[in-house]
């Protein structure tokens, strides 16, 4: 099997697993125990802390441990806005973009029953969302801006740098998914108040992320949970520690290898691009005009093709038609579709993704592969 979708998931690093291993056997305590194996769990989770601080260059403070970036984004959206309401502040509007994650829109979507405005900005064709639609948008005020890095389905990175100062020039609070971002290129938290993270995107473990939580000048959050007060009253609950180690030393081989690899990772996505336009020379590259994450492509085929269609002819490649968190309901991509490409369009796009174990034979025995899949039909 030739993995191509390291946007759904990445594989965990042997290192990773090495790392983590002991810690489910050999050293099975409850960071919050008292006794010294407790201690001691204690102790590797915040190792694990300073090392994700690290390699965002904050510092371990800000850092509260999630169960990745789904709660991460619920915890800095509805958080955040529950508790400047309680404060008082009258502002109620909060603004997303289309081609956000789905955990994001429906995070947004949800808080208008609690009297919050949404507001959902489209996107160019490009992917990407314009200053002065972000601008427009603040002129009525606002209390949070959330605003997807790079897309998880097109990697489609969008431009923080023009964006972020309208926010703050509005005087809201930014919100960043940078979930697919922090793995393949640099992710600045300069300007950001809040930001999410997840060990799975990153050569982690499933089922660990980050909420980055600004201090200086502090944001406050209201819990989601109820419990036991643990991440200092953020976020309940007993710490997966084997998982936050794991989080951690994702995060120190990601900044040992990123740059290298951002290089390498480009390279394999034009050898991919350019093998898909020989089997298919009529398709198109979707985002192409905007900046990208290097590894990622999502390609729209000729009519009558559908990307299922083609899956079911190229059993020996993983790649997908979209993000995993859609999947299930067999509906065409609302981040393609938000991007002006019609249902027949987007039913029809491929999402193929390289990363950090894929090499250049299996990127040609991959393209094979669609080509015998392609003559089969």
């Amino acid at each position: 099997m030739i993995y191509l979708d390291y946007l759904a998931t990445t594989p965990c690093d042997p290192a990773v697993m090495e790392a983590m291993l002991p810690w489910f056997t050999q050293h099975p305590a409850n960071a919050g125990s008292l006794h010294l194996p407790g201690r001691q769990a204690e102790e590797a989770v915040e190792r694990a802390r300073d090392m994700l601080a690290e390699a965002l260059s904050v510092s371990p403070q800000e850092l509260t441990w999630t169960s990745g970036a789904t709660e991460a984004n619920n915890l800095a959206i509805k958080g955040a806005a529950r508790f400047l309401k309680e404060q008082g502040d009258g502002r109620r509007r909060i603004i997303t973009v289309a081609t956000e994650h789905r955990c994001v829109l429906e995070t947004v979507r949800s808080l208008e029953r609690e009297g919050f405005e949404p507001v959902i900005l489209p996107v160019e064709p490009d992917g990407r969302l314009l200053p002065e639609r972000l601008a427009e948008a603040l002129a009525t005020p606002t209390l949070l801006v959330s605003i997807m890095a790079a897309n998880n389905e097109t990697g489609v990175v969008q431009d923080l740098g023009r964006l972020m100062p309208l926010v703050k020039q509005a005087g809201a609070l930014l919100h960043v998914d940078m979930a697919q971002m922090f793995a393949r290129l640099p992710c600045p938290l300069e300007g950001v108040d809040l930001a999410s993270f997840s060990a799975h995107k990153m050569y982690g473990p499933k089922g660990i992320g980050a909420l980055y939580v600004r201090r200086r000048p502090r944001v406050r959050l209201v819990p989601l949970l109820s419990g036991g007060g643990q991440e200092r009253g953020l976020r309940s609950g007993t710490l997966p520690v084997p998982l936050t180690i794991g989080m951690g030393m994702a995060a120190r081989l990601v900044m040992e290898h990123r740059e290298a690899e951002a290089e390498r990772l480009a390279d394999l996505r034009e050898r991919l691009w350019q093998g898909m336009r020989q089997l298919f020379p009529a398709a198109r590259c979707n985002g192409a005009s905007a900046p990208r994450l290097p590894g990622v492509l999502n390609v729209c085929l000729s009519a009558g093709l559908e990307a299922r269609q083609v899956m079911a002819t190229v059993p020996g490649v993983a790649f997908s038609s979209g993000s995993a968190c859609s999947a299930a309901s067999g509906a065409p991509s609302y981040v393609l579709k938000a991007m002006g490409l019609t249902d027949a369009e987007a039913r029809r796009s491929l999402r193929l993704s390289v990363g950090r174990f894929t090499s250049a034979g299996d990127v040609e025995c991959a393209v094979a592969r669609f080509g015998r899949g392609l003559a089969g039909r």
